[in-house]
């Protein structure tokens, strides 16, 4: 089984790229691939809890402990990378509904796959799963501050909790209670660690059919509103270059060690797109235009992670000390 994980771990990128592609032309040519939607979630617990499963759950309570990393993460995320969004938002045409779908998915950090790419991207997966719980609760908090603060008005209100707690449940807390089943089941039986074993193997299928799905599923949205889309693409692009220098720069001159600097760079590279998307059906008048414009962003995050997997972790090599 080795053997095999080391193979799909060597061709991973190649994988990845193939899932984006082929869910891309079902999504187009598929009528019905809308339909997909629903399995969206499902897929992505099922990514998480092979993840989490890879790692030392029994350690958590010491990374959350790691006050300087704490910091980094806290204020990469909530102080440097709004500041950031507020600036590149600026470049967006005076569009109320462009703007809000813009802001939406890149004032939120990720709380569900962006654990996966960090482990991939050798970064201190452990220190950032231990943190989601404070990535949540600040996002739902300061967003509508954001939103307010940029947008003016009553935009606060547009925000409900309902979508984060949900995901937070299904797509965080259920599959790390599940991971750390199965390793205390490890840690006492044969059948256990076979287990575990035969899990191992699934983190690179699962991130895959990950990809497929989301891709498959949010294609069609994209060509209802695609002007809207194309208008806020260069603005992602833009962020998933800038994101993650600043959240190296940030970490390193915080001295955090290189994996935990890792883990700053891809939160702040990733954003909680799959989880504000329920928010986006929720604003009055705001289908085709907020799903196309926060799904670009999606599409161009993760085809981006495929190349932080590998960047990443030459950061160190790239920049001056």
């Amino acid at each position: 089984m080795e053997q095999v994980r080391a193979a799909l771990e060597a061709r991973q990128v190649a994988i990845y790229f193939a899932a984006i592609a082929v869910g891309a032309l079902v999504g187009l040519t598929v009528p019905t691939a809308s339909a997909l939607e629903f399995a969206i979630n499902p897929a992505l617990a099922v990514m998480l809890f092979v993840t989490f499963l890879q790692v030392p759950l029994a350690e958590l309570g010491a990374a959350l402990r790691n006050t300087r990393f704490l910091g980094a993460l806290l204020a990469t995320n909530f102080v440097v990378m709004p500041a950031v969004t507020a600036v590149l938002v600026q470049f967006l045409p005076y569009d109320p509904m462009l703007r809000l779908a813009v802001l939406f998915v890149l004032l939120t950090p990720c709380i569900d796959y962006v654990v996966t790419f960090t482990h991939l991207g050798r970064g201190d997966a452990r220190l950032l799963l231990a943190a989601t719980p404070a990535l949540l609760l600040l996002q739902i908090g300061l967003l509508p501050v954001y939103l307010r603060l940029v947008l003016g008005g009553d935009a606060s209100g547009l925000v409900q909790p309902g979508p984060f707690i949900h995901a937070f449940v299904w797509l965080i807390a259920a599959p790390l209670v599940l991971a750390g089943a199965v390793q205390l089941w490890a840690q006492r039986a044969a059948s256990g660690v076979r287990a575990a074993t035969a899990f191992g193997l699934l983190p690179v299928p699962a991130t895959a059919l990950v990809l497929f799905l989301v891709l498959a599923s949010v294609m069609p949205r994209i060509g209802e509103a695609s002007a809207a889309a194309l208008t806020a693409a260069p603005i992602y692009v833009a962020y998933a270059i800038l994101a993650p220098v600043i959240g190296w720069l940030v970490a390193r001159n915080l001295r955090l060690e290189p994996r935990a600097i890792r883990a700053v760079s891809f939160s702040a590279a990733t954003r909680n797109s799959l989880v504000v998307l329920p928010l986006a059906f929720a604003i009055p008048g705001g289908v085709p235009t907020l799903p196309a414009v926060i799904v670009t962003q999606t599409i161009i995050e993760l085809v981006s992670e495929l190349l932080y997997v590998r960047w990443i972790p030459r950061l160190s090599t790239k920049l001056p000390q």
